[in-house]
């Protein structure tokens, strides 16, 4: 045994811990569990892994349904939640032979395939990424969908002050929901930036500070399991749908991110538009070019296109600018050097992390690797300056405006995505077949807009 082991061992006991979780994404990014009674945490399960069946995890397998988790060591806490004393770890997925080889489509796999691909190409050593997550709460919410009815009903607090944005107490009610929640994720080691009101009633942000790919993907989850925990223990209603509610502003997953190579910022170059070097210009590009592809990951649900319209206050329009709201990416300029960075805003929280940040970096490799120069693309930049984004459309790509479309992007355009194997034909087959069934789902549903309009007719 290790002496990271024998360390882990010795804090579950000095901890006095009764079980160990052992937590992993479905390919949907719904979070499941495997719990074990403490004394199972021994050589033989760091070793060969504790069985499973994934077929039930979403993934596609040219291998049997039997699988193996093994917990990443590095990733342990205490479950803030469990009555009994619980350790968390995140797991990794690996396959049943005598090696345990890594599953290919294991989610975390993914993402640090993804990270060795920057450093193998020489292009830098890591990616810092920092995420803003959007989400509302609500006192109460119900929804049913059956053969002969189907209703939703979300409890909006009052509407008497409009002025939302970054509200101050008591205008907004959550305060101490926030502030008791940014302290349990910092006690488990999220560092997290600040938290705020949204410009809607009800709606929320909490903004983490930069780290690594796959450790901002694993905190991702931690931060989800932990809001939504919380809300469960406070009989609230807690989400990051893109779209709850009609006519108000909805939630997205803005991303920031740069790449650094031996401590240095490979985007800052100064002088330059927004301070950004020719190569961050050129993973901008990356992301713009494959942008409707890439929002079959950052935006894989039916309901992110009720947020992504076009016309509206939106990051619809595959351009770059300072200030544009309708651009998919913003240069901020209110950074310092070593943090000069592109925001990424179209996404939302319904995607699975470690898909949506892996494919975002491959893509963004790719207009470096390929010298993709905006000019040439019409990628901007488009600041504020220009009147209207109605004016210059014909000029510029637009995103998708349905999951249908993006999938039809993802299946013609993917080679950038499967570069040293990181996403493999398999997962991006299944994704394509399980997001298909999503929208099938919802397309033969009656919707009740559609009663209003039709039923007297």
């Amino acid at each position: 045994m290790d002496q990271k082991t024998r360390k882990i061992k010795k804090d579950l006991n000095e901890k006095k811990v009764e079980f160990i979780d052992l937590k992993s994404l479905d390919l949907r990014g719904k979070l499941h569990s495997l719990i074990l009674p403490k004394k199972m945490f021994d050589a033989d399960l760091l070793k060969n892994g504790v069985g499973f069946d994934a077929s039930s995890y979403g993934f596609a397998k040219p291998e049997k349904s039997d699988m193996v988790m093994i917990p990443d060591l590095d990733t342990m806490f205490i479950d803030p939640f469990s009555e009994k004393k619980t350790a968390v770890f995140l797991s990794n997925v690996h396959l049943t032979d005598t090696k345990r080889t890594r599953f290919s489509q294991d989610v975390r796999f993914i993402a640090e395939k993804a990270e060795k691909v920057l450093k193998d190409l020489k292009i830098g050593t890591r990616g810092m990424f920092g995420p803003e997550f959007e989400f509302f709460i609500f006192k109460d919410a119900e929804y049913y969908v059956k053969d002969n009815s189907s209703y939703y009903y979300l409890e909006k607090d009052s509407e008497y002050n409009r002025n939302y944005y970054h509200s101050s107490s008591p205008d907004d009610n959550y305060i101490d929901f926030k502030n008791e929640a940014v302290s349990i994720m910092e006690n488990i080691g999220i560092e997290i930036k600040y938290h705020h009101h949204e410009v809607a009633v009800n709606q929320h942000e909490i903004e983490t500070k930069f780290n690594a790919l796959l450790k901002t993907a694993d905190a991702s989850v931690i931060i989800k399991y932990v809001l939504f925990s919380l809300a469960k223990k406070y009989d609230l209603f807690l989400t990051f749908m893109p779209k709850p509610l009609n006519n108000t502003a909805g939630n997205g997953w803005h991303v920031h991110q740069w790449i650094v190579k031996n401590d240095k910022n490979i985007f800052f170059e100064k002088g330059r538009y927004g301070n950004f070097s020719d190569k961050g210009l050129n993973y901008i590009s990356g992301l713009l070019f494959h942008s409707g592809s890439l929002c079959a990951f950052t935006n894989p649900s039916t309901n992110s296109y009720k947020r992504l319209v076009r016309g509206f206050e939106a990051p619809v329009s595959a351009i770059f600018a300072k200030s544009n709201r309708n651009a998919a990416i913003r240069i901020p300029t209110y950074v310092i050097e070593d943090e000069t960075r592109m925001e990424y805003r179209p996404g939302d929280a319904s995607s699975n992390p470690y898909l949506f940040l892996s494919s975002m970096l491959l893509a963004g490799i790719d207009g470096i690797s390929k010298d993709i120069e905006p000019e040439r693309f019409g990628f901007g930049p488009f600041d504020s300056g220009i009147p209207d984004v109605k004016s210059i459309r014909k000029k510029i790509k637009m995103l998708p405006e349905s999951l249908s479309e993006a999938l039809d992007y993802l299946a013609r355009d993917n080679d950038y995505l499967k570069i040293s194997n990181v996403f493999t034909d398999e997962l991006i087959s299944q994704w394509i077949k399980i997001k298909r069934k999503e929208i099938d789902d919802v397309r033969y549903t009656p919707h009740p807009r559609e009663f209003e309009q039709y039923f007297g007719f």
